[in-house]
C-alpha cells in the first residue's frame, strides 16, 4: 500500500475512533426514561439549548461536501460558483429568524416532527403534505450521498481507494458507513449533537491555521488574488473560453443573485435543517442561534478563499485514478502544504465533518417517512414506540442507500442529483412558510404550483447539458424566461409555482371551495417552553395537546 500518508491515517483514524465513541456514548447522555418515541430519538427530547443548538445546526449546514465543494468550486470555476454561498447563507439567517421561530412554536404546540406534520394540520390535506414528505425525503438523499464523497475525498487523498479490487478499495468507506448507521441507530439525534462539537472545533481550528499560515507559503494575498485573477482571465486553448469569473460581469449578476437568494430560501425547507431546529428547547433559542450562527458564513468566506490558495500554490489534485478532480483540491492542499501530523487533523476535520450531517439528515429523512408515509397511509394507529422503530430501520436504509448511490454512480452525477434535490425543495417553501402567516393561499392551489414547479425545474434541469461529458443535468443554471438571462433553476420554477399558487387561490376562493378545517389557532404561532399548552403528551401527530 504504498503512498499512504501513515501519519495523517494515524491521526485520522485515532479521531474518527474518538467520535465514534462518543457516538456511542451519546445514548447516555441526557438520557430519558424511554427513547422509544421520535420525540426522544428523533429530536433529542426537545431539549438542547442556545449552544448544543448552535453546534448541532452548524454541523449539519455546514458540511463535510461543503468544505470540498465550495473551494473546489472557486478553484475550477471562480467567484460565481463558489462565492455566492457566502452572502447566500448572512441572508438566510434573517429569514431563519422571521419564520423559524413560529414553526418551533406551532410544531410544540401540537407535536409535530416534520413540516409536512404542519402542513397536514394547517391545511387539512392529505395529498398536499404527501408532497411536502415526498419532496423532503427524496431531495435528502443524495444530500446524505455527498457526506460520503466527502470522506471518499479524504481516504483518496491520504492514499487509501487504490487497486483493483473493489472490496479492498471501499473497505475504509464500509467501515465508515457501518460506524454512523450502527451510533444512529443506538442513539438517535443525541449522537450528532455529541459529535458536532469535536467536529466544529476541528473545523474551526484548521481553517483559522490554514488562512493564516498558507498565505505565507505561497506570497502573500496579493499572490494569491494575482494568480486566481490570471487563471480565470486566461482563455483554455482548447475551447477558446476562459474557465470562470475572477469578479462576476453584468452578464453573471442574475446567476449570481439567484444562487444566492434561491439557495437561501431552500436551505431551510431541508427536513435535517427543520429537524435540527425543533430539537431546541425555546423559540428563542432558534432567534439566538440566528443572530450568531453568522460566524460559520465567516469561516466559509475564508475557506472560499483556500480556493484560490491552491490556485497560487499549484496544487493538481489528481485522484488515484490519474484524472483531475477539482473536488480533491482542499485535501491534497493540505496534504501538499501541512505537516504530516496536521494535515491528518485536517483530514479528520472533513471525515468527521461528513459523519453529523449525515446523521442528521438519515433521521430526518426517516422521521419525514415514518411520520407522513407509514403513519398517515399505511398504518394510522401506528404507536409512539412502533413509530421510533420504523424510523430507526429506515435511517438504516436511508444510510444504506446513500453508500450505493456514492460505489455505483459516478461522482459528478452525485453533485448533479444534489443540485436537483434544491430545485425540488424550494417548491415547498410556499406551502410551509406562507402557511405560518396566512390560510389565503388554497390547499389545491398550493398543490398545483409545487406540482407545476416540480415538473418545470426538472425538465429544466434535465435539458441542461455539461459540455465536457456530454450529461444532462450538467448544472442548476438556465435562461431566465422572459429576461433572456441565466439564472439559478430552482428560483425560476419558484416565481411560477408562487404565481400560479396565487392565481388559483383567487378563483378557488372566489368559487368557495373547502379549504379545510385548520387545527391550529393564532395563539399556537406564539406558545413557548413553560407554556402550559406545551406538553409532552403521548398524542398522535394531528392530535392537539392543549390543556382542557
Amino acid at each position: 500500500m504504498s503512498g499512504i500518508n501513515w501519519t495523517a491515517l494515524i491521526i485520522l483514524i485515532a479521531l474518527f475512533g474518538l467520535v465514534t465513541v462518543m457516538g456511542f456514548m451519546a445514548t447516555r447522555w441526557r438520557r430519558p426514561t424511554d427513547m422509544e418515541s421520535l420525540d426522544e430519538w428523533g429530536l433529542g427530547g426537545r431539549s438542547f439549548g442556545t449552544w448544543i443548538t448552535w453546534f448541532l445546526l452548524g454541523g449539519d449546514l455546514y458540511t463535510a461536501y461543503t468544505f470540498v465543494a465550495v473551494p473546489a468550486a472557486m478553484f475550477a470555476l471562480g467567484s460565481v460558483a463558489g462565492f455566492f454561498a457566502v452572502p447566500y447563507t448572512i441572508v438566510l439567517y434573517p429569514i431563519i429568524f422571521i419564520f423559524m421561530s413560529r414553526l418551533w412554536s406551532v410544531s410544540h404546540r401540537h407535536g409535530y416532527v416534520t413540516t409536512a406534520d404542519f402542513v397536514r394540520g394547517r391545511y387539512d390535506s392529505r395529498p398536499l403534505s404527501l408532497a411536502v414528505a415526498v419532496t423532503g425525503f427524496l431531495a435528502t438523499m443524495p444530500y446524505i450521498a455527498l457526506q460520503l464523497v466527502g470522506i471518499q475525498a479524504v481516504l483518496e487523498v491520504v492514499g487509501l481507494g487504490g487497486g483493483s479490487n473493489w472490496l479492498v478499495k471501499d473497505a475504509p468507506l464500509f467501515i465508515a458507513f457501518a460506524l454512523l448507521a450502527a451510533y444512529t441507530y443506538s442513539s438517535g439525534l443525541r449522537a450528532p449533537a455529541v459529535i458536532a462539537f469535536v467536529k466544529d472545533t476541528l473545523i474551526y481550528l484548521v481553517i483559522i491555521v490554514a488562512v493564516i499560515y498558507l498565505p505565507s507559503k505561497v506570497g502573500g494575498w496579493d499572490a494569491i488574488f494575482g494568480a486566481a485573477e490570471e487563471k480565470m482571465t486566461t482563455p483554455n486553448p482548447t475551447t477558446g473560453k476562459v474557465p470562470g469569473a475572477f469578479v462576476p460581469g453584468s452578464e453573471q449578476m442574475w446567476a449570481y443573485a439567484t444562487l444566492a437568494l434561491g439557495s437561501a430560501l431552500a436551505l431551510f425547507m431541508y427536513p435535517h435543517s427543520i429537524t435540527a431546529s425543533l430539537s431546541s428547547n425555546s423559540r428563542n433559542t432558534i432567534r439566538r442561534n440566528a443572530s450568531i450562527l453568522p460566524a460559520y458564513s465567516f469561516v466559509l468566506g475564508l475557506l472560499a478563499l483556500l480556493g484560490w490558495v491552491a490556485i497560487a500554490a499549484g496544487t493538481q489534485p489528481i485522484g488515484l485514478d490519474g484524472e483531475p478532480n477539482a473536488q480533491l483540491v482542499i485535501p491534497q492542499l493540505f496534504e501538499d502544504m501541512f505537516p504530516s501530523w496536521f494535515a491528518g487533523v485536517a483530514f479528520a476535520a472533513i471525515a468527521i465533518g461528513a459523519l453529523v450531517p449525515a446523521a442528521i439528515m438519515s433521521i430526518a429523512a426517516a422521521n419525514t417517512f415514518t411520520r407522513n408515509i407509514y403513519k398517515e397511509w399505511i398504518k394510522p394507529n401506528a404507536t409512539p414506540k412502533e413509530e421510533a422503530k420504523v424510523s430507526k430501520l429506515v435511517s438504516l436504509v436511508v444510510k444504506g442507500f446513500a453508500l450505493i448511490f456514492v460505489l455505483a454512480l459516478d461522482k459528478q452525477n452525485a453533485i448533479n442529483f444534489q443540485l436537483l434535490g434544491g430545485i425540488w425543495i424550494l417548491q415547498t417553501f410556499p406551502a410551509i412558510v406562507f402557511g405560518l402567516y396566512t390560510r389565503w393561499f388554497h390547499r389545491w392551489a398550493l398543490l398545483v404550483g409545487w406540482a407545476v414547479g416540480m415538473v418545470y425545474g426538472t425538465v429544466t434541469a434535465y435539458n441542461v447539458v455539461n459540455p465536457a461529458t456530454g450529461n444532462h443535468f450538467g448544472g442548476s443554471l438556465a435562461s431566465i424566461p422572459g429576461i433572456a438571462q441565466m439564472g439559478y433553476i430552482a428560483m425560476t420554477a419558484f416565481v411560477i409555482n408562487l404565481v400560479i399558487a396565487a392565481v388559483l387561490s383567487l378563483v378557488f376562493n372566489a368559487m368557495k371551495v373547502s379549504n379545510g378545517h385548520d387545527e391550529t389557532i393564532k395563539g399556537d404561532y406564539f406558545a413557548d417552553a413553560g407554556d402550559p399548552r406545551v406538553e409532552k403528551l403521548d398524542v398522535g401527530p394531528h392530535e392537539t395537546t392543549a390543556s382542557p
